[in-house]
Order: structure tokens, then sequence, then C-alpha cells
């Protein structure tokens, strides 16, 4: 049924918006600096509108008046004028333009409608190619994923504001801003120190939690999904590339229980520990908490998933969280020259993502073995992050999970302490936040000097 719709309907444009953002700007050419903040002139539908926008630029770039004589110059230097149907269609432009022009909205309506044609563009390129035949599916599918994510980052080009404009936009006005008690904080992660470094973990933000094997990063991930989900409310998405969902669903009822899991796993439970496991499993069962353990999961499945549950859930504000363990189990669609540019390629796009949708995104991801043969402290650094530098540039904020009694297993003092190292934090401090390792939970807690309160064992 598409060819014949497409055929009938033509495709989507508003030649009248056009003609009325042009006919504004030949009005009072202060307008153009507005339109080309949002505008390029591929947006225009029709070419002679291209031409005449991209001369009205020229004239700006040179500091000249933009009106209907100038451009009507401009085109002919350029042997356009008579393709643009000459000074009489120029003159045209503004038929039918209300007294007080709202440019805004013909803005939008053009932009909106140049998006929809490039979906179109980029939709018929993909399927020319799947006809054709010539290319393996992953680099077909690899073209079309970058393809959208990079639609979805150039839909809204906004312009510099100034201090009044952005003020004006903030949500609660200057008194909200001023008053850091009304202040929007990101979402909480449930650890206190963690959360006055960086304010909450904020939408569109990439935060790097790395670590070696062992050091408990998918238990401190499922600690803070847990909180996010049972005592927040909020809806979180978890993609597990390295455990089933089942296992990952056993952790987490443990910890909201306070059972030792090994003592779960083997069935050897007291009728106490029944009765918490059963209360624990009706509360994360009504949790907005969603896991998908689909092995090598893509950017684009992701992109999928993530743009079904926010609608999904809309009414409570979509999704508010979602975690990636962990980033070296992923696979890029297409050729790479070799494994760094691979990761490097997924980090990126874990970044697009976390914009487009405006989710904080939590991603786990491994340490080199540098760490274990540097002499003397193994608490890791930057330069430890496997496989990619660009992990670390991309990432708004890189935390390490480390754990001394890992390296040092015949000292008692150190057993259960744990340390969240924050290296890179791009809109606030780095420091250390000190925390609680329970082992048989696989939690960590606060401690209780940051709390008041104290742990159960």
């Amino acid at each position: 049924m598409s060819a014949p719709i497409a055929t009938e309907k033509g495709l989507p444009t508003n030649v009248d918006a056009e003609r009325f953002v042009l006919g504004s700007i030949l009005l009072d050419d202060s307008f153009f600096i507005q339109a080309a903040g949002t505008l390029d002139a591929d947006d225009f539908s029709l070419e002679k509108h291209r031409r005449i926008f991209r001369r009205m630029g020229d004239l700006n770039e040179r500091g000249e008046k933009i009106d209907r004589i100038t451009i009507a110059n401009e085109l002919m230097k350029f042997g356009e004028l008579e393709a643009c149907d000459g000074l009489t269609y120029l003159v045209s432009l503004d038929d039918g333009l209300p007294q007080i022009p709202n440019l805004d909205s013909y803005i939008r309506i053009v932009k909106d409608k140049s998006v929809l044609r490039r979906i179109i563009f980029a939709s018929q390129h993909m399927m020319n190619r799947c006809l054709q035949g010539e290319e393996a599916p992953e680099e077909i599918l690899a073209g079309a994923e970058e393809t959208l994510l990079k639609l979805g980052e150039a839909r809204v080009k906004d312009g510099l504001l100034n201090p009044g404009q952005i003020l004006q936009g903030y949500d609660g006005g200057i008194n909200a801003f001023l008053d850091p008690s009304k202040r929007i904080k990101g979402i909480s992660s449930g650890f206190t120190k963690f959360d006055e470094y960086t304010g909450g973990m904020h939408g569109g933000d990439l935060v790097i939690v790395a670590g070696r094997p062992s050091m408990g990063k998918t238990a401190l991930a499922l600690n803070i999904a847990q909180h996010v989900a049972l005592k927040l409310k909020q809806t979180v998405a978890i993609f597990s590339l390295e455990m089933s969902k089942e296992s990952l669903l056993t952790r987490m009822l443990c910890a909201a229980a306070r059972v030792d899991s090994q003592k779960f796993r083997a069935g050897y439970l007291s009728q106490d520990e029944r009765r918490k496991l059963n209360h624990a499993l009706h509360e994360l069962v009504e949790a907005p908490l969603y896991i998908d353990d689909t092995p090598g999961v893509h950017l684009m499945d992701m992109h999928a998933k993530l743009r079904r549950l926010q609608t999904d859930h809309r009414d409570k504000g979509g999704v508010k969280l979602v975690i990636v363990d962990y980033l070296q189990l992923m696979t890029g669609r297409g050729r790479f020259e070799n494994r760094n540019q691979e990761v490097s390629a997924l980090s990126r796009g874990m970044k697009l993502l976390a914009k487009e949708l405006n989710v904080p995104m939590m991603v786990l991801s491994q340490l080199s073995r540098a760490v274990e043969t540097r002499q003397g402290d193994h608490r890791p650094q930057l330069s430890d992050l496997r496989e990619s530098g660009s992990i670390e540039q991309d990432a708004d904020l890189v935390s390490f999970v480390f754990r001394e009694e890992v390296y040092n297993k015949n000292r008692e003092d150190l057993r259960g302490l744990a340390e969240l190292i924050i290296a890179k934090q791009r809109n606030g401090p780095v420091g250390t936040v000190n925390l609680v390792f329970l082992h048989a939970q696989t939690k960590f807690e606060n401690r209780a000097e940051d709390t008041g309160e104290f742990p159960e064992e």
C-alpha cells in the first residue's frame, strides 16, 4: 500500500510555510538570523527556495542588506534569477503573509517537513541497498542505524540563547534557578556522597562505571536500578549482555530482602527469610523495572526498544534511567578496521542515544589488565579503560568500582570496604566515595557516617 500512497500524496512539504519564511526575511532581514539558526537551504523542498535562501546567506555573511533588489542582483550574478521565476516571484513571496508574521511556526513547519522527507529518502536508500543485495545485511543495518541516530540528533538545532532566554525556558523561572532547594536535580543513585558530588544523574548524560572482574560493577548498577525503580518509582531499563534475566532478578531479590544469595540458591532458608523474600518479590513485581538479556544487542535494537518503552510510560514521565551491562560485549554493525574503532563507534552511539532520548545512560565497562600489573596502588586510572580512548572522551562521567580486599584477601580489616572513584566529571568535581560492600547479598550501601544509619548484615 505504501507505493500508491506515496504516488498519490507526494513528498511531505508545505510550500506556503517556505514562502512565508522567505517573505518575512525580505520584509525584515533581521529575521534571517532566526531562520538560519534552525534551517539549512536543503530544508526547503523547492529548488528555487533553496537558491534564494543560500543567496540570502551570502548577503548576510558580507553584512549586506537583504531585500528583493539585493537578492535579485545576487541571483543574477550566479545566473539563477530565471530559475527562481524572476523578480516577479520574489515580489510575490509575502503575498498572504499576516501583518504580524508567525515566523517560529513557519520555521518549525518547514523543518518538520524536511525531517519527514529525509526519513523517506533514507528509507528508500535502505530499500535500494536491500534489493541490490551487494552488501551484507550487517552493513546495511549499520548504515540504517547511523542514519536514523543522526536524524534524531539533528531534528532540533537550537540557536544561541542569552541568559534571559535561558531563564525564560527554565522550569520554575528565576526564583527556582536561584533557590538551590527548588532547582531541578538529576536522578538520585541512592548513594549519598555520590549524589553530593554529581547532583544526581541527568538526562542526556553518558555515565561510565568501570572496573576489573569481580569488583562489583553489576552489583552497583543493580543497586542503583533498584533505588530508582523501588524508592523513586521511576522507570528503569536494563540491557544485560552478560547475565540472564533470571540471574539478575535473583541478585536484586536477595539484595532487596537482605538474604544470603548462596543460601537462596541452595534452598536452605528460614521462615523469616522466606517471608522477607516474598515481600521483596511483591515489591519488585510492582516496580517499573524492565530487563532485556538479548545477547549481542545492537544500538538500533536498543533504540527501538527504548522508544517503545518511552511511549508506553509517557504518562509516568518516560524512562528515567538506562543501564547497559556491559560495553565490551556489544558489537557494532558494519566493518571496522579494529576493535578500538568498533568500541569508539559504540560509545559515540550511546552518547547520541542518551541525548536523543534525554535519559542518563549508565554503561558498564571493563578495564585492562594494566591495573593488576601496576606495582603498589591498584586503583584504576582513565588510561586503563579497555579498548578505546573515546570512551573517556564521550562520557560525561567516568567512575571506577574498587575494592582493595580483592588484591589483599588475607587482610580482614579491608573486608567490606569499597570505593567509587569519580575520575572524570564534565560538570562537577572528581573524588572518591567510600561505600560498604555486603558480600552475602552482593550489595553496596552507604557508610553509617554518611547517613547516620548502620547497614544490616
